[in-house]
């Protein structure tokens, strides 16, 4: 795709220009035109890729004031919302991690323990991939710090590098590292920008146990399950070499606070529905006293040094073109050219179900997973309308549309951990098409019967 970049980048530009100067649909105002070529260009740069997404969210800024397309406290409405300091707790708490090497002793330390066979090994990838999702909220940190450590344990288990074995354990800690992320709220970013719309556009927000209660049963464990089913079957192969491929070193005081630090987190994470703080400010909590002199596992000088800022920048602009799209009535646009053509109607959940969670999937392709929420959001009001379900409960086909991953394009995280391990795409492929078949005619249906069980529709 990379030598398709500059091109497809000129046409966004194009079209972008063109809807700015095109007379609107009957009842439309020439601002709405704006505000659209606005989304067009900020969406469409963020699904190419040409210029790092930080850039594009400090353009959709500028051009949102120069152009005067919406009041200013609607323009940066991000920069108030309880996400965006969950995003910059959560980059904090990823570098404490990475530099205490709790992250990697971790793995190493649960991945040695299940070494004797290839499926065990795999289970144990996967198992590895999916708690570091609860304590390091970021993909693209988790999938870095796995793949080397992976890849010489397969390696030290007879599994050369380009082997079916040592390909089927890279796409195991990937495929994990993402998917299941998305049913844990803090993991990843889109899960992130729909948190943040939701409360920014319609003051609802989602609170990390019931974000986990809809989720992580089916799309998170389910999920689990079935990459590691998919990826024994599809690259069998089997261990060589036997022995305890864990190191041992000494914990250090550094590790042993910072552990502490993401158990008192997680549990006041777990349970914000009774004390009712926003996952923002208890992330915002742990990341402090992580800086703290004495207290802290690293300087307070790692804040301006080791820091990168881009997500935070990118979810502030996300949540702001969710509130623009909202005020000036580009939502309702597409909104109701959408419900033209699926006719989305009360009294019809499974359909309704189906229809949406397609429609969000699909739109991931065309934009990538990372613009998939900021261009879906901002249209659950309208579909929480037509369908009669709760806003929550339209909110939450956004997510399962991000979580199914049909292309590796589709989620930069992935595409790095590919290029990384050294994985071709076809290799990837065979992997990813499998699991978007079982996860759209098996998970799918599950999903829409546990949240028929647990009464979201109602």
């Amino acid at each position: 795709m990379g030598r398709f970049v500059p091109t497809l980048t000129a046409l966004v530009v194009c079209a972008a220009t063109i809807i700015f100067f095109m007379p609107g649909p009957a009842g439309v105002s020439a601002n709405t035109m704006h505000a659209a070529s606005l989304v067009a260009l900020a969406v469409g740069l963020w699904a190419v890729g040409s210029v790092p997404e930080y850039i594009t969210s400090l353009i959709f800024f500028l051009l949102a004031m120069l152009f005067s397309v919406a009041p200013a406290n609607v323009v940066f409405s991000g920069f108030a919302s309880g996400t965006l300091w969950l995003v910059l707790g959560g980059l904090i708490i990823a570098e404490g991690v990475n530099r205490t090497g709790l992250g990697e002793r971790f793995a190493r330390f649960l991945i040695g323990r299940f070494q004797l066979t290839y499926r065990a090994l795999i289970v144990a990838i996967v198992m590895v991939s999916s708690a570091l999702c609860f304590v390091m909220p970021a993909t693209i940190g988790r999938v870095l710090l796995l793949i080397p450590i992976i890849g010489s344990i397969a390696e030290r288990l007879g599994l050369p590098r380009g082997s079916a074995g040592h390909n089927g354990a890279m796409l195991a800690a990937i495929m994990a590292s993402y998917q299941v992320g998305t049913s844990i709220l803090p993991s990843n970013a889109p899960n992130l920008v729909l948190a943040g719309a939701a409360e920014t556009l319609y003051r609802t927000p989602l609170t990390y146990a019931e974000y986990l209660l809809v989720q992580f049963p089916v799309m998170g464990l389910l999920k689990a399950v079935t990459i590691i089913v998919l990826t024994c079957l599809i690259f069998p192969d089997e261990t060589k070499v036997g022995g305890d491929v864990a190191e041992r070193k000494t914990i250090t005081g550094a590790e042993r606070r910072l552990t502490v630090i993401l158990v008192v987190a997680l549990a006041l994470w777990a349970t914000d529905f009774i004390h009712h703080t926003h996952p923002g400010w208890i992330a915002l909590s742990a990341a402090l006293v992580a800086m703290l002199p004495r207290i802290g596992v690293m300087p307070v000088t790692a804040f301006a040094e080791r820091i990168k800022f881009g997500p935070f920048f990118y979810i502030a602009a996300v949540l702001g073109l969710g509130s623009v799209m909202a005020d000036t009535g580009v939502s309702e646009m597409l909104g109701k050219g959408i419900q033209s053509a699926l006719h989305l109607r009360a009294g019809h959940d499974a359909l309704n179900f189906t229809l949406l969670t397609l429609l969000s999937t699909f739109a991931g392709v065309v934009v990538t997973n990372v613009a998939q929420p900021a261009l879906m959001a901002p249209l659950a009001g309208h579909f929480a309308e037509v369908t009669g379900w709760p806003l929550k409960a339209a909110l939450m086909t956004m997510a399962l549309g991000f979580t199914t991953l049909i292309m590796p394009f589709q989620v930069p995280p992935v595409m790095v951990g590919v290029q990384v391990a050294g994985l071709r795409l076809g290799a990837t492929l065979r992997l990813t098409v499998p699991l978007i078949l079982v996860s759209l005619l098996i998970l799918l249906p599950l999903d829409y019967l546990w949240w028929r069980l647990i009464g979201y529709f109602d």
